[in-house]
């Protein structure tokens, strides 16, 4: 399968072939981490990281990843560079995105709700970045998606449950929090589990309704797949039989209704929702059932500690498969030797 060249900013642009084969080259990458096979895919090769929002594992394990496949990867602040903006005169996008394809091998961009003016934009750069460059665009996160989170949950969802995931449940629950998060990390894992054939549940208070768009993709995963797709506004009733819970705060439809994200207001209005926090009561409702969470973790919001840090909880080998799935990405876009299982 020839995946050389190919962008990733949502996992529903690949194929369900494609990020099969992804996930099988990322568990090998860590059955096998340091193997010759893999240890100079990338060698002499520079990719490039654009942060327009800071992170913790992000840089660190694309870093890692690099480092691993023989590469380098090169950190950049676009706020130290001249690009063009709406209040600046600089390169445009088309220019910065020829001159870098020349330089290296990869480009991911990392922009996330803070750091524009409406929901849409970052996702929108990213796409306008991947019209201009001949190299792969990936996506470390944007305002609706985030393909390598969701990449690494379905990784570690197959550790535990093995790598057929059909019919079991999966609860998407919102998360009282005080971080106002945006959808991307959410909206990827309805729309990668979907594609699993998971049996999808989405429960959140009145007033935090998802992009419709992805609610409508999600709906046509799950047809596809032959799985099921719940709407509730229950805290409680997504919880029942749920292999895997996933608990999380997210922003509402109207973070940026002033023009701006309105970060103050979105905390303020979600710590006054109670009853919304993942704890082990809750879990006990379940099918013995999992525990997932992009991180960072707000906890004694979003989830009590004695679930996030619980034996059920896979939030930290979840974290690590960034590391691999990232390696696939980058091996199987990037390089140009095949990569051989």
């Amino acid at each position: 399968m020839e995946m050389k060249g190919k962008d990733l900013i949502c996992t529903q642009d690949w194929s369900l072939e494609e990020l099969e084969q992804t996930l099988r080259v990322a568990h090998d990458m860590k059955k096998n981490r340091y193997a010759d096979k893999y240890t100079d895919l990338l060698k002499h090769r520079t990719f490039l990281m654009f942060f327009y929002n800071p992170s913790v594992r992000t840089r660190q394990s694309f870093e890692a990843a690099a480092t691993e496949l023989g590469g380098h990867a090169q950190f950049l602040e676009p706020k130290s560079m001249r690009l063009k903006t709406k209040h600046s005169a600089g390169e445009t996008i088309e220019d910065a995105a020829n001159v870098m394809s020349r330089y290296a091998v990869g480009l991911g961009i990392r922009i996330l709700e803070d750091k524009i003016a409406a929901y849409g934009d970052g996702d929108r750069l990213l796409r306008e970045y991947a019209q201009y460059a001949t190299i792969p665009i990936v996506n470390m996160a944007d305002d609706r998606f985030h393909p390598c989170q969701g990449l690494a949950d379905i990784m570690g969802l197959q550790q535990r449950l093995g790598t057929n995931l059909k019919r079991k449940k999966l609860l998407m629950v919102w998360g009282q929090g005080a971080l106002a998060r945006s959808w991307g990390s959410i909206q990827e894992n309805l729309l990668i589990s979907s594609r699993f054939g998971m049996d999808v549940s989405l429960a959140y208070p009145e007033g935090y309704d998802l992009d419709p768009e992805v609610i409508e993709m999600t709906k046509a995963n799950c047809k596809t797949s032959g799985s099921s797709f719940n709407i509730t506004n229950d805290l409680v009733e997504g919880y029942h039989g749920a292999d895997v819970v996933y608990s999380r705060n997210w922003m509402s439809p109207a973070a940026y209704a002033s023009g701006e994200f309105d970060k103050a207001g979105e905390v303020k209005k979600a710590m006054q929702i109670d009853g919304w926090t993942c704890n082990e009561e809750k879990m006990k409702l379940t099918n013995d059932g999992l525990y997932i969470h992009p991180m960072p973790v707000d906890r004694g919001n979003e989830v009590t500690d004695a679930v996030a840090s619980g034996e059920r909880s896979i939030i930290v080998d979840v974290a690590e498969n960034r590391l691999h799935v990232q390696k696939a990405v980058m091996g199987l876009t990037m390089s140009d030797q095949r990569i051989v299982l």
